[in-house]
């Protein structure tokens, strides 16, 4: 069991080393990248800048003809870089002479294109500084602009990156998880199977030594009858361990008469202190699909429980209730020590035991068995320090097996 737990603690190590590592690289993806937009970002605001300079030879008259042919080129390569941009005069005001980094669909009106002009002229004032235009020494204008795609897919691209990082390491747990998970069921499902079939034997020979102490006539017949129940019942047991890792057959069973019947045979196996009461408040002869042997093996782990919980002294009450939504209740309420809410959500967890020499394995099969072969419910319904704890099955009951309606309350109580 030792040996079990450091396994599972060098693992959560290495979903933490996992985690860290997802995290360094994202950092670093972030810090880099940013980097790059920041440099993208400077070249593309001095290649605004460029092009503001060639506006300069538009209004020179006297501007060479070459250099014309250069300022020529470098809008047309402003224009391939994408960078929008708009041109405004001195005062602010889009001159009637298209000077923008903008291509508009055939038959769109001017008075369309200066509205949409002025619409992205008002983003652009929030998102970066004008570049001045100036001819002489004189202002001449401003030239107005927005990032490139370029600029803002990259500025964008390490969250996006962070983001499919966080997704990959929280699938990669949950795979580790599911394996972790997997490899467990298959070590239990196969201790399981193994301890029935070393049962066998044993088992065999104890039936054949019971037959040969009721052929002893000095042998009280009661002992050998008691000795068969037990056998009975580790044959039981043997069949429930076999049963792990295969689909359980569901039958229609008076659930009444299930619990209480086990309950009979299981208060002669426990401490003499402890007093059961079983109240039933369902409709007399109230059936549930169950598997027989695997539910009763869910109330017992859950009334060892509750008898070790109260110390061998105290008393056990296990109330059966219809509920909304065509559901039946099956409460089962001890007066031992509780459990803190601390404790609440590990009461369920493979290992978790307040026993010196408990395996943690009672509650959690228990719950598997309820939720997932029955399609039920298994929780703390309550629990108090000092006072006692209240677990409750939850299973949908069988509709078709409506009978009359019980008056008062059932209960069979301990011979105590």
């Amino acid at each position: 069991m030792l040996k079990s737990l450091e396994i599972y603690g060098q693992r959560n190590t290495l979903k933490i080393v996992l985690a860290l590592n997802l995290l360094l690289v994202g950092t670093a993806s972030l810090l880099y990248t940013n980097s790059l937009i920041a440099k993208l970002e400077e070249r593309e605001e001095n290649d605004v800048k460029l092009y503001a300079r060639a506006l300069v030879n538009v209004y020179d008259e006297n501007a060479d003809e070459d250099l014309t042919f250069i300022t020529n080129e470098i809008m047309f390569v402003n224009q391939k870089n994408q960078v929008p941009t708009i041109y405004v005069d001195e005062n602010h005001k889009i001159p009637k002479i298209p000077i923008h980094n903008y291509t508009f669909p055939p038959g769109t009106s001017d008075e369309e294109i200066l509205g949409i002009l002025e619409e992205e002229l008002a983003d652009m004032k929030e998102e970066h500084q004008p570049i001045v235009v100036e001819v002489d020494g004189k202002i001449n204008g401003y030239i107005y602009y927005h990032n490139s795609l370029l600029l803002t897919q990259l500025r964008f691209f390490p969250y996006v990156l962070l983001a499919v990082m966080v997704t990959l390491g929280f699938l990669a747990y949950l795979a580790f998880s599911s394996a972790r998970r997997a490899e467990q069921n298959r070590v239990w499902v196969g201790l399981a199977k193994e301890t029935a079939h070393q049962l066998g034997t044993p088992l065999s020979s104890l039936m054949a030594w019971v037959e040969y102490l009721r052929s002893d006539p000095s042998v009280d017949h009661s002992v050998a009858d008691e000795i068969e129940k037990d056998v009975k019942r580790l044959e039981t047991i043997a069949t429930r361990f076999s049963s792990i890792g295969s689909v359980p057959t569901l039958k229609s069973e008076n659930i009444y008469e299930t619990v209480s019947q086990f309950i009979a045979y299981l208060e002669k196996r426990i401490s003499t202190k402890v007093k059961i009461h079983v109240e039933n408040f369902l409709v007399d002869g109230k059936e549930v699909k169950i598997n027989k042997l695997l539910f009763e093996w869910v109330v017992e782990n859950i009334c060892k429980n509750a008898v070790d919980a109260m110390g061998g002294i105290g008393k056990l009450t296990i109330r059966l209730m219809p509920l909304p939504r065509n559901e039946i209740a099956i409460d089962i309420t001890d007066t031992g020590k509780g459990i803190n809410k601390a404790n609440l959500q590990k009461v369920f967890t493979p290992g978790y035991s307040t026993k010196k020499r408990g395996w943690g394995l009672g509650l959690t099969l228990a719950k598997r068995i309820i939720e997932e072969y029955h399609e039920g419910r298994l929780f703390v319904k309550s629990s108090e320090v000092g006072k006692g704890t209240t677990f409750r099955i939850l299973l949908k009951e069988n509709v078709m097996s409506e009978g009359p309606v019980v008056k008062g309350e059932k209960t069979v109580r301990s011979a105590s």
